[in-house]
């Protein structure tokens, strides 16, 4: 029967994640978020996958929407180092908290900066994020995990990304202001929900990144926007050609 333990779990060697934590506390302090990404990262880990985990709100990522903001007015910015990272993943899962109901402000600062490069292209003419899968994971002592899940996974995806099924997980307690996940007497690592939403997300991630990986990524016909612009149309007949 599938799904016992007798089974063969599956390796993943080869593949790269980098988890994005955009809490707003700077290390050391402790993120809750990061306990939840410690259970996703540990899974990857243990089926042979090569896991970073960056802070986001550590780095001198500037805002804006360009892929170098130092030449758009800014002295500094790591963004353009820290992208290079992110093309070297077969995965990206980002992960944060919840504030007034919706994702932290470096949850958006991290999106704006993909957004940013989403002009540039692969060499099949692709936006240079296909062939990546992606997903999330959401924190709180508050309601919104499916609200701020929407949101970035619809960015991800827009982006070029693809979404594996059940691409996101979270823990926020019981409603209204409680303890956060890594605080004594939380339940938070020890809820089964969560912790089977996680390993879900975490092995659909990997299931998919190994299918992409293994098929050169999304086929091209019909996705190129350089073919597009040529007037290389697919089902949209050429009036000029009648």
């Amino acid at each position: 029967m599938a799904g016992r333990e007798d089974v063969t779990a599956p390796r993943f060697d080869g593949l790269r994640a980098l988890y994005v934590n955009a809490t707003l506390k700077r290390s050391p302090e402790i993120s809750n978020t990061d306990g939840l990404i410690d259970l996703g990262a540990g899974i990857m880990r243990r089926h042979g996958v090569e896991v970073e985990i960056v802070r986001a709100v550590d780095e001198e990522i500037a805002t804006g929407v360009w892929p170098d903001m130092t030449e758009h007015g800014w002295a500094r910015d790591v963004w353009p180092e820290l992208f290079t990272r992110v093309l070297n993943a077969d995965i990206l899962v980002l992960c944060g908290p919840i504030w007034l109901g919706d994702n932290s402000s470096v949850m958006k600062r991290v999106i704006e900066r993909l957004y940013g490069c989403s002009s540039l292209l692969n060499d099949k003419g692709q936006s240079i994020y296909y062939g990546r899968v992606a997903g999330c994971l959401i924190t709180g002592n508050e309601d919104g995990i499916k609200h701020c899940a929407m949101n970035v996974l619809y960015s991800l995806q827009h982006l070029g990304y693809t979404i594996p099924p059940q691409a996101d997980a979270g823990w926020v307690g019981e409603a209204g202001p409680g303890p956060s996940y890594l605080d004594p007497g939380s339940g938070g690592p020890a809820n089964d929900f969560t912790n089977r939403n996680t390993t879900f997300m975490s092995y659909n991630l990997m299931h998919l990144a190994h299918l992409l990986k293994q098929a050169g990524g999304v086929p091209a016909y019909g996705n190129q926007r350089g073919e597009w612009a040529a007037g290389h149309q697919p089902d949209f007949e050429n009036p000029e050609h009648r």
